[in-house]
């Protein structure tokens, strides 16, 4: 079993305890140091401090220069996000590496590291959403179209565990792959981001 440290609902699991913990994101020390968990860790931090960035970038009574510090902090974090997602699949693929596909074996779309990290952001939303479920400053409608949209959360997540499991079943068997085909974000890269090449003048 290539895949038993890591059963979807375990994932989900320790997401939701993070989020259970006060500022997590911000002060608790890492609890993994090493292997797939450590980066599973640093992109579900990530996404928390992604989440708590967004929230603060939708503010309207604050000076425009923090809302520029938020968006820089979206960008900076963000890219984290996305490096984090590529070692869960390099942590992955590596155990694969012996694994030989079977004729006719699909290629999955995305990657299983992209699954955990929307396995990260359905916690966020189930999380949040639960925390409106509880308000005492909103009407009974607030609370009933919350609750609405948490049961629909939670059969998302539970749909993609399911998801995301199989997959990795089927990579392990050798009837289903996937690829890691890197970043290119290019409005990061001062070589290719045209605002920030052309400011420079020529070459």
């Amino acid at each position: 079993m290539l895949f038993q440290d890591i059963p979807a609902h375990e994932i989900s699991r320790f997401h939701d305890a993070c989020l259970d913990t006060p500022a997590w994101a911000s002060t608790a020390p890492a609890r993994f140091d090493a292997g797939i968990w450590q980066f599973i860790e640093l992109n579900h931090r990530f996404n928390c401090l992604l989440w708590d960035e967004e929230d603060q970038a939708r503010r309207r009574d604050v000076a425009d220069s923090e809302i520029a510090a938020n968006k820089r902090a979206i960008d900076g974090y963000n890219q984290k996000r996305n490096d984090a997602i590529e070692r869960i699949d390099e942590v992955l693929l590596t155990r694969l590496a012996a694994v030989v596909l079977r004729e006719g074996a699909r290629l999955n779309s995305e990657t299983a590291g992209s699954m955990i990290d929307r396995l990260s952001i359905v916690s966020l939303k189930i999380f949040h959403m639960g925390l409106q479920t509880m308000r005492t400053d909103v009407d009974q409608n607030h609370i009933d179209t919350c609750k609405q949209k948490l049961g629909r959360l939670t059969e998302q997540r539970a749909d993609l565990q399911q998801c995301l499991n199989r997959l990795l079943e089927e990579a392990e068997q050798g009837s289903a792959y996937f690829k890691v085909y890197r970043q290119f974000k290019m409005y990061n890269d001062p070589s290719l981001n045209p605002c920030l090449y052309q400011s420079k003048g020529p070459a």
